[in-house]
């Protein structure tokens, strides 16, 4: 065999460089016009590699799923009302945990400590996402595009708001009271710290708690709302994480983690039941105008989406008004669909 002959077979099997084609590039696809990507298209970068976004539109019917689901899930009020309780004691984790490991920071009066609050705060709405559980704030946004867009009704939203605070109440009472028995708050700068939390939230007026809880929810619902755009468990978490930070640090107001905090100082004999009276009239109003409308309105909006009625309304409607549908026009509606 000729050394040209040999020099030709390892020109011929050497290692070629990744060309990049339609289906394992960022161009689009039939598969993905309905999405954006994210990133930049670079040879031998494959798909799983590029973050993907919904659209606003698909965001939309993806949350009046979300919604329609919830009102299905109020039929059964016993286990909505658990998972409502779920949600307010997972909002309580982190409020336990700003009293515990940020305090010593906030007695040595250190100008980092507003910061890590907000870093570690947004463990508790990682909590309730990735575990799932019934959250007021977020289900503000969520009942309102449902109910805009005709899928759900009125009464469904205003029911799924009432019982999920009242749900994320009794949780954050049942784990304030574990909170108390397990001794936890007896250390000088956990009780210090929580004094002036409660001492700073009642020194406020009713305009300040209110406007601080309309940017509270905005950005707690921004947090949801691109959770639910993105497909990767990093970006979610990192998504959630933001928006959560800079209310905490800033100091807005939300309403379930008032609740917690309140909770756990009447136990330990720091707060009354007044005082969170007080607080939740101007803070859960303003949770519903910045959460519901200043995001969950907004985006409806933005999305172009219209009114529409499922057919089992259609028929809900029909059977009020004592009207009856023969079965070959009912048919031949749902075909046509």
């Amino acid at each position: 065999m000729s050394a040209w002959s040999t020099a030709a077979r390892r020109w011929a099997s050497r290692p070629r460089p990744i060309v990049p084609t339609a289906t394992d590039s960022c161009a689009p696809s039939a598969t993905s016009s309905d999405s954006r990507d994210i990133g930049q298209c670079r040879p031998g970068v494959a798909p799983s590699n590029v973050l993907r976004v919904n659209t606003v539109a698909e965001n939309v019917a993806s949350t009046v799923d979300q919604a329609e689901h919830k009102a299905e899930e109020l039929r059964g009020r016993g286990r909505f009302l658990v998972s409502a309780m779920l949600a307010g004691a997972y909002i309580a984790v982190g409020e336990v945990l700003l009293l515990g490991a940020i305090s010593p920071f906030v007695a040595s009066h250190s100008p980092a400590a507003k910061l890590l609050e907000g870093a570690v705060f947004p463990i508790a709405l990682t909590l309730v996402m990735f575990a799932g559980a019934q959250l007021f704030t977020s289900t503000v946004m969520i009942m309102l595009i449902g109910t805009l867009s005709g899928r759900t009704g009125v009464k469904d939203m205003l029911v799924a708001w009432v019982a999920t605070l009242v749900g994320n109440f009794l949780g954050t009472l049942a784990f304030a009271a574990m909170v108390h028995g397990s001794g936890i708050m007896s250390s000088a700068s956990a009780r210090t710290m929580l004094t002036e939390l409660l001492s700073g939230k009642d020194a406020l007026g009713g305009g300040q708690l209110f406007w601080r809880a309309v940017l509270c929810n905005m950005l707690v619902c921004l947090a949801v709302w691109m959770f639910s755009r993105v497909r990767g468990s990093g970006a979610k978490i990192a998504l959630l994480w933001m928006p959560v930070l800079v209310f905490v640090a800033v100091g807005f107001e939300h309403c379930v983690a008032n609740m917690s905090l309140y909770t756990i100082g009447i136990f330990e004999g720091q707060a009354t039941f007044a005082e969170l009276g007080r607080n939740l009239l101007y803070t859960v109003p303003g949770n519903i105008v910045g959460g519901g409308l200043l995001v969950g309105a907004v985006y409806w909006y933005t999305s172009g989406a219209r009114r529409t009625r499922t057919a089992d309304q259609s028929e809900r409607s029909r059977a009020h008004l004592g009207v009856q549908t023969s079965a070959p026009v009912a048919a031949a509606r749902l075909v046509s669909r």
